[in-house]
């Protein structure tokens, strides 16, 4: 199997720790000291049987932070895209190179760099049941997470015709995938016992993966065949799920079961570290009254002091504080919008 990791996002929720050319996935939020982009290369490694087959993708301005973060990497396994397009383009380019270095029968396997994981044993079992389905069904396979809550944040993939067994994990065919439902239906999709969260995670042959985006995207296939990555500029900026997955009938999902978080606000740390405290707290942190709430700050000297505050989150970095209530965490990025149109500020991005 070829793991790659998909390391170009910005994870702007986690502003202000997360910037610009410090992205979230260069960071480590568990407070283990590695970074997301790390952990997620260490369980990737018995995949891959080494740093010769593990491949990241990320963009320019973050190479040299791949670079400084994964020495162990080969350059030449590092794809640098030009302009970032979202990870239709992102997928199908390292596809297509996948297929030129090792043949259209390789395994390829795409990974978000900033995912937290729990048993890896069950996790690798999974990717092998997964591996085993792509060849088997000639599917595009891709790993649903089991849900513990009614989420709206996440999207949803419904199970299908049931095609057997394999690692002991059973696969389906995908019926259909939903993005981000309202509340009452979330429920009704998990009471129904059908339905998983999407991953984002997705193994496959080079050769189905290139021959369905043919014929569902060919505007991002066609035009890295003839240009190579000097066409990013002029490529759509589309997801995996909107520009393949969505349309073929080749998608295929086992539904994983390790614990896994997307990491993908503050409100995250406090589901992987809150134990049984009343706070969850990442810094010096003295108060009265105060529980429900994240305190985070990146200079370990500072003191963090509150009264009265629940549900909360409080992030010190250098010179920028971020005061937000916890139910509000996804409005960070429309903060960001007003930050960016204040020239005063640019320098916080």
């Amino acid at each position: 199997m070829i793991p790659i990791i998909l390391a170009g996002g910005k994870g702007e929720r986690f502003w202000p720790l997360s910037r610009i050319q410090r992205p979230k996935q260069f960071l480590s939020l568990d407070g283990s000291g590695r970074s997301l982009l790390q952990a997620t290369a260490d369980r990737l490694l018995p995949l891959a049987d080494g740093w010769d087959q593990l491949w990241v993708v990320t963009a320019s301005h973050l190479a040299d932070g791949v670079r400084e973060q994964l020495p162990e990497l080969p350059e030449s396994n590092l794809l640098v895209e030009v302009e970032g397009r979202d990870t239709a383009p992102a997928v199908a380019w390292a596809t297509l190179e996948a297929a030129k270095r090792h043949g259209e029968d390789a395994v390829v396997s795409f990974f978000p760099a900033d995912h937290w994981i729990g048993d890896l044993d069950l996790f690798h079992k999974t990717l092998r049941a997964a591996e085993s389905l792509a060849k088997t069904e000639q599917a595009i396979a891709t790993l649903g997470i089991k849900p513990t809550f009614p989420s709206t944040g996440y999207g949803y993939i419904e199970q299908g015709e049931p095609l057997g067994s394999y690692f002991d994990i059973p696969g389906y065919r995908v019926q259909r995938f939903t993005e981000k439902p309202e509340l009452n239906t979330a429920k009704e999709f998990i009471e129904s016992g059908r339905f998983s969260w999407n991953s984002g995670m997705f193994i496959f042959q080079a050769g189905t993966a290139l021959a369905e985006m043919k014929i569902h995207a060919p505007y991002v296939l066609e035009p890295l065949q003839a240009e190579g990555p000097a066409v990013y500029p002029k490529l759509p900026k589309q997801s995996i799920d909107y520009a393949l997955m969505e349309k073929t009938q080749r998608a295929c999902v086992l539904p994983a079961t390790f614990p896994w978080d997307d990491l993908g606000d503050w409100n995250a740390i406090e589901r992987l570290l809150k134990g049984d405290q009343p706070n969850v707290e990442l810094a010096q942190h003295i108060c009265i009254d105060s529980k429900g709430s994240l305190f985070y700050t990146t200079d370990k000297d500072e003191l963090i002091a509150t009264i009265g505050l629940d549900d909360i989150v409080v992030v010190r970095d250098q010179s920028v504080t971020l005061v937000v209530r916890k139910d509000r965490t996804q409005e960070i990025k429309a903060l960001l919008k007003q930050i960016k149109e204040n020239p005063t500020f640019k320098d916080l991005l």
